[in-house]
């Protein structure tokens, strides 16, 4: 049986050592994969599928956002630590240094394919239209006014913009740890306030005064609150507004409707890539990851002809696709710089 971790052992603790080598060994048998909360219904499709095709056993995936990945993958190598960590989001430079001072030097990344953020609402709401500059002075912890930077005084919408609705701000979106988050900072927050005047900078801190909720790695929970609350948005993947179109509805952004077509050709302006990182000295030791990728990244997965596309995943185009392939193929091994670009 291959384990993650050979175990040296002394004459006095041959019996705790062959305990922890029996434990390694139950653990190489099972693929363990973190992160992106977005990425998660996609990453556990593949796993479910693997599970119930062939002799390996089903991976265990659990959801603990991007950057809470990011740090359980990057804690080192062995049979304690991840396999494989999904992102929506790329990895940061901080996040390689720490792989790097852990031991973990091997890596391979891949996108699966692409995603738009959504700024979602009830369906029984009337349909709305949202500049990225309006969503930025509703969740900013600090707005200008009157030549100096204040607390956010706006609780309704219609205090921003006095044709957005009376209704109060309610915003249920993604904690620090998810790339979501990092993703909405950059894509609306530092495009909005960038076009407001009286900030000096790009601005991404946002408000902590009850307007904007963290709501933990589990969007299913967010569609549910804004089924039962015509105030509140939620913010999240597009796979969750595909799945719950008879409860919730997008709001346009700069006048673009979130929709697949729009997503893909990079016209709806929230628009990210979805990435999964790979551990390679893990992968002749774990029963199993070499086929999980190859099937993560197989026309029957993440084609345009695929499965994931049913679950709201917006496929590459054939021919980066099959680059992505000749990435995993090749164990291509991120470097630095390649985060740099």
């Amino acid at each position: 049986m291959k384990l993650r971790l050979q175990h040296t052992l002394g004459a006095a603790g041959i019996a705790a050592g062959l305990l922890a080598t029996a434990g390694a060994a139950q653990a190489a048998d099972q693929i363990r994969i973190v992160g992106s909360s977005t990425v998660y219904p996609f990453s556990s499709y593949v796993a479910e599928e693997l599970g119930a095709t062939s002799d390996v056993r089903t991976p265990v995936v659990e959801s603990t956002g991007s950057g809470g990945g990011m740090k359980l993958f990057c804690g080192g190598v062995g049979a304690n630590t991840p396999d494989i960590t999904n992102a929506s989001r790329r990895m940061k430079p901080s996040e390689f240094k720490m792989c790097q001072d852990n031991g973990v030097k091997d890596i391979t990344e891949n996108v699966v394919g692409f995603d738009g953020i959504v700024f979602a609402q009830s369906k029984t709401d009337d349909a709305i239209d949202l500049s990225r500059e309006q969503i930025t002075l509703a969740v900013a912890a600090k707005v200008p006014k009157d030549g100096k930077m204040v607390d956010n005084p706006y609780n309704k919408w219609s205090d921003i913009d006095s044709s957005l609705p009376d209704r109060d701000i309610l915003i249920y979106g993604p904690p620090t740890s998810s790339g979501t988050r990092d993703a909405f900072e950059e894509l609306v927050m530092e495009h909005g306030s960038e076009n407001i005047e009286g900030y000096d900078e790009a601005y991404t801190t946002i408000r902590q005064d009850g307007k904007y909720v963290p709501s933990g790695e589990n969007d299913n929970l967010i569609v549910q609150k804004l089924a039962q609350n015509k105030d509140a948005f939620g913010v999240f993947g597009f796979s969750y507004l595909e799945e719950n179109r008879d409860k919730i509805q997008g709001a346009k952004i700069d006048g673009v409707e979130p929709e697949r077509d729009l997503i893909s050709s990079g016209e709806y302006p929230v628009s990210r890539s979805l990435f999964f990182y790979t551990k390679n000295a893990h992968v002749d030791q774990v029963e199993g990851m070499e086929q999980y990728v190859d099937m993560f990244l197989s026309d029957q997965m993440a084609s345009d002809r695929g499965y994931l596309k049913n679950l709201g995943l917006i496929p590459l185009p054939e021919d980066r696709l099959k680059a992505e392939r000749s990435e995993w193929e090749s164990r291509a091994k991120l470097k630095a710089s390649d985060l740099e670009s």
